[in-house]
């Protein structure tokens, strides 16, 4: 018996070996849908990658191996459930992280982003913005290499999210408006500096914080399932947009796509930073809410938790309703046009714009739909952003793309 054994043996090793050969090319692929949460079995897995049972297997098992994902070969039946569960898989807990940085207006937040869009551990955000952009980004980096020195974390790379949009293929800030830094500002070049005078391996990468955000949104949160999503959001000063097409971010021929800040909204409004007048930059920020609504905007917490607070804790003042409706009208008004555009099969908002939908999402349907084509016809579904720090687990997924699109070769 023990002649036969041994054959049989490395046969076995030789058909699993040529079964991860040609499940290899479907590492990155298999990887992304547990990452999303499009796979949470491996029989989801094997029907998701058009491969056999046999090949998803040695696939799972290679990115467990790598130490990305983990592998519940016994997991619980369900109730009323018949035949033997398929093993679940999840993200490894304990698994590498990105390195993921933040700057606006009121500070900058550094994290630890794991797979599946889990933040891991964040360091203290600091409440002020230097205006030499080094300075800045190379006390961002340090917070977050304390953090990697504090876990222990393997790290992947690291990803920066800031309120400017990012020209490619330098990576330059082109309109930090809020920020004072300078236009044009390198900032990809400087967080690569910064990241690797840290001593933290892997690529650095740099985005605009809601094409970021929409990134997120779209992998994890409310944008799950969207083909054609559109994200309009302001956070601590302005506003922003972002298009996720096929998962993918849409950002134009240079990476300026989708600055719908200086849509005009009102056009006897405010003068606008870009020469304009009533662009919704500054007809639909917390600072435009602030003002509507007749309350001067305090130093002790920044703009956007004035203007969250203002709507959540005083709706009933009269004042402070009417400034809502008045938002909600140019926001309205802004996302109407964006439809005709664009035709989105769906519209998420965040920061200010979702406390606005949430607290009339009649009235902004409402007006979406009486000014856009496609919203008489069929309406566009409009709902909030789902992820509290949508933009940081969104500067992580630029770090984590690399990963995904090849495990090993990123990983070696």
């Amino acid at each position: 018996m023990s002649g036969k054994a041994e054959p049989r043996a490395a046969g076995e090793r030789t058909t699993t070996r040529a079964r991860l050969e040609r499940g290899r090319g479907a590492l990155g692929p298999a990887l992304e849908l547990v990452h999303t949460g499009r796979a949470p079995t491996r029989a989801v897995l094997t029907a998701e990658l058009g491969v056999t049972r046999a090949t998803a297997g040695a696939v799972a098992a290679e990115l467990e191996a790598l130490g990305l994902i983990r592998v519940d070969a016994r997991p619980a039946a369900a109730a009323g459930s018949q035949g033997r569960p398929s093993h679940r898989l999840d993200v490894a807990e304990e698994g590498p992280v990105a390195l993921a940085a933040q700057v606006h207006a009121d500070g900058f937040r550094a994290a630890l982003v794991g797979l599946g869009g889990r933040i891991v551990a964040t360091a203290p955000g600091c409440e002020t913005v230097d205006a030499d952009p080094a300075k800045v980004l190379g006390s961002v980096v340090e917070a977050g290499a304390e953090l990697l020195r504090t876990t222990g974390r393997r790290c992947v790379g690291a990803g920066l999210a800031v309120p400017s949009a990012v020209a490619e293929p330098d990576g330059l800030a082109l309109n930090p408006l809020h920020l004072a830094w300078p236009v044009g500002a390198p900032v990809r070049r400087l967080f690569e500096e910064c990241v690797r005078a840290a001593g933290i391996p892997g690529p650095a990468f740099a985005g605009n914080d809601v094409n970021l955000a929409a990134l997120a949104e779209h992998r994890h949160g409310a944008g799950r399932g969207a083909r054609d999503l559109l994200c309009v959001a302001t956070g601590h000063r302005g506003v922003g947009g972002a298009l996720v097409l096929d998962g993918r971010l849409h950002t134009g021929s240079a990476g300026l796509a989708l600055e719908v800040g200086h849509l005009t909204v009102n056009p006897e409004g405010r003068p606008c930073h870009c020469g304009g007048r009533g662009c919704l930059d500054v007809e639909a920020d917390p600072l435009a809410l602030l003002m509507e609504a007749g309350r001067a905007p305090g130093p002790e917490v920044s703009l956007l938790r004035q203007a969250d607070d203002l709507v959540r804790t005083q709706y009933e003042d009269t004042a402070v309703r009417r400034a809502v409706e008045a938002l909600i009208d140019r926001l309205g008004l802004g996302l109407a046009g964006l439809v005709n555009i664009l035709n989105p099969d769906r519209i998420i908002l965040g920061g200010l714009h979702r406390t606005l939908l949430d607290a009339d999402p009649s009235r902004l349907r409402a007006v979406v739909a009486d000014r856009s084509l496609w919203g008489q016809s069929g309406g566009v579904p409009i709902l909030p952003c789902t992820l509290d720090h949508n933009s940081l687990v969104g500067a992580a997924e630029l770090a984590w793309q690399p990963v995904l699109d090849d495990p090993l070769a990123a990983l070696r």
